[in-house]
Order: C-alpha cells, then sequence, then structure tokens
C-alpha cells in the first residue's frame, strides 16, 4: 500500500527507529553503525518501539501535519519476515492517529525484489532509502559491498513501478573512489531521478575493517577542506537536477563524538554548513568580481542580498565568511541583507543606505 509523500513535505517528522547492521550479510570495509548510532544491534520490543517513538514526539513543541516511522541504520528488507512483520505491524499501530503518515527505511538495492515488496504492500510504507554508496563496481568491490551498480539501478526501477518514493544515499572517499569518480557516481545518480539523496564523506570508525587500512597506511582518507570542495559540487550537480539533497555528513550522536570513535576522516559536527558556506562565498565572490572587475570602484563596504533562510550560509560558521570577503576584496564592512523576494541559494548585491 505504497502512498506517495511529496506532498506537505516540509511539514513532516521523521521519528527515528534505528537497527544497526540488522539484516546485513557481511560488514561493509567502513561500517561500525554502533559507533555511528550508539545503538546496539538487536530488535526492540514492540513496547520498547511505542515508547521510542512517544517519547521522541513529546520533544517536538509543535505538532506536526504527519509523521513518518523511519527505520534507520540496517538492512530492512534482510531481516527474516518475522522481524519485518513485527516492525511494519507495530508502526502501523503507532500511525493510526496521525491521518497521511507513514513509514519509510533503509536498504540495500540487492533485497529490493519484487517478493519482497509484494510481502510489504499491505503497510502503508511511502519511502525506501537505497544504500547505493557508488556506482562504480570497482568501488563497490572494494568496499565489499556485495552488489552492483545495476543492482541499485534494477532497484530504483522496481520501487518507481511500486510508486514509492525513492531516496539514494551515496558516499565520498571510498577506497579506491576519486573526485572524479565520486562527481560520476553522482550523475549517475541523476540519471535514475531520486527524490532526494544522502552524501556521506567516509570516516574512518574505530573496530571497522577500513581502521586497520588505516592503521596499515592502505588508506589515507580525503581532507576535511577537499571532501567540503567534492560535496559542494555534487551539491550542485543535484540542485541543478532538482533533486534535494537531505543530509550531507554523519548525523552527530554522543557515541560518534566519543573520543577515538572516529580514528580519521573529514568529520565535522556541521559538515553540511560547510558546504553551504564554501557554496555561498564562490557565489557571492563571482556577483562581487561581475559587479566590479577592477575591484577599485567598490568602496569599504559590501551589501549581498539573500533570502532570510540563507543568512547564516553566507555568513558562514562564526562569521568566516564575512571574515574570507574582508581580506578577498579589501573592505572594511560587509552587509547581509535579508530579502524575502528572492529564491534561495541565490546572491544579489544589496544597496547600502547612507
Amino acid at each position: 500500500m505504497p502512498r506517495s509523500s511529496k506532498s506537505a513535505n516540509r511539514r513532516i517528522l521523521i521519528v527515528p527507529i534505528f537497527l544497526p547492521q540488522r539484516g546485513c550479510p557481511h560488514q561493509c570495509i567502513f561500517c561500525n553503525q554502533i559507533t555511528i548510532t550508539g545503538v546496539y544491534p538487536k530488535l526492540p520490543l514492540r513496547e520498547e518501539l511505542r515508547s521510542q517513538a512517544e517519547q521522541f514526539l513529546t520533544y517536538q513543541k509543535c505538532r506536526p501535519n504527519r509523521i513518518q516511522i523511519a527505520i534507520f541504520g540496517g538492512n530492512f528488507l534482510g531481516l527474516p519476515h518475522d522481524d519485518i512483520l513485527t516492525l511494519l505491524t507495530e508502526a502501523t499501530h503507532l500511525l493510526k492517529a496521525w491521518p497521511d503518515s507513514g513509514i519509510r527505511f533503509s536498504t540495500r538495492p540487492d533485497t529490493i525484489t519484487t517478493e519482497q515488496l509484494e510481502f510489504i504492500r499491505e503497510f502503508p510504507v511511502q519511502t525506501v532509502e537505497i544504500g547505493a554508496q557508488s556506482m562504480n563496481d570497482f568501488v563497490l568491490a572494494r568496499s565489499k559491498r556485495g552488489h552492483t551498480a545495476k543492482d541499485t539501478a534494477r532497484a530504483v526501477a522496481l520501487l518507481k513501478q511500486h510508486s514509492y518514493e525513492v531516496g539514494i544515499q551515496m558516499m565520498t572517499g571510498l577506497p579506491a573512489d576519486t573526485p572524479a569518480g565520486a562527481l560520476e557516481t553522482g550523475r549517475r545518480i541523476v540519471a535514475l531521478a531520486p527524490a532526494f539523496v544522502r552524501i556521506y564523506p567516509v570516516l574512518v570508525l574505530k573496530n571497522s575493517p577500513l581502521a586497520k587500512q588505516f592503521q596499515n597506511g592502505q588508506y589515507t582518507p580525503p581532507s576535511l577542506e577537499e571532501s567540503v570542495t567534492l560535496v559542494k559540487q555534487l551539491w550542485q550537480l543535484f540542485n541543478q537536477n532538482k533533486i534535494t539533497v537531505i543530509r550531507m555528513g554523519l548525523q552527530v550522536s554522543a557515541t560518534l563524538i566519543r573520543k577515538g570513535e572516529i580514528l580519521a576522516g573529514p568529520f565535522h559536527p556541521a559538515f553540511g554548513h560547510l558546504v553551504y558556506e564554501a557554496f555561498f562565498f564562490d557565489k557571492a565572490a563571482t556577483v562581487i568580481k561581475a559587479a566590479f572587475p577592477d575591484l577599485q570602484s567598490m568602496g569599504d563596504t559590501i551589501a549581498l542580498s539573500v533570502h532570510p533562510r540563507d543568512v547564516s550560509k553566507l555568513r558562514g560558521l562564526n562569521n568566516r565568511n564575512i571574515r574570507r570577503f574582508k581580506k578577498r576584496f579589501k573592505v572594511t564592512h560587509v552587509k547581509v541583507l535579508p530579502d524575502s523576494g528572492l529564491s534561495q541559494n541565490s546572491v544579489v548585491l544589496g544597496s547600502i543606505k547612507s
């Protein structure tokens, strides 16, 4: 009983349920879901599932129009059928008080089959996220994913045939991958036309197989700056093709940021904000240089206008972009002006009132 969740997406609340590495046929080279989520791999009892969802909802200041109970962290369709049935039945029961609400889950592309979709057909599943990670078969093999790019393409087509909203998760910095390779993965994902994507730069997590390669000198992760630049390019690619990027960088958890859990890699608690910061700096710099080619007639003040939701992105973390503008363009003052008449992700020169 799939129902599209594309309408009213802005008012939806995601209620996460984590099942770290449950249903996974093996451990991928980069994975340690216990570190990422802080949850140990056991199937929650019905009472625990209900308590977790209700507790999450009590934290919300405003009652949302609808919710999605989201089952993340493992390979949902790789679970035994009894476990799938238990989780979907309980989630459906919890949704009775929420009209037009539903369920979403993440799963591997090779577990998406006609038989599995028929098994879940009677439940209000709306959204399926595919852990594709790459569209390069050599990179997938090096990461011990156990599936191919063709599996991802087939899974997307099958889900769309059954009217599910489809999301795709990809990673950057995988062993044997390159920035050019990641951008090619991005282009191949665009060709599949998912509703949304997540972009996760690889981190070297304690007790993951990749940790051994890092410690043996067989793997060197890209720097934070390199990763921000690459993910910015991917974000622009998806944005230009009207595919929403709903996350860039891992969600921070208390376990993830505990000392010693991340051995290396481009981790930042506000990674997505760094990407927006870099994009808006480039965008604004282009606008400024176009208006003042010789930079001699600028004066000592720059005024830039953006949509109100983009003000913090243009200013950067701790006003870092403001300092960069001053240094790059040799000005004393930089004013950021909110203008609700502008579209998001656009920058124009603002007027300087005397």
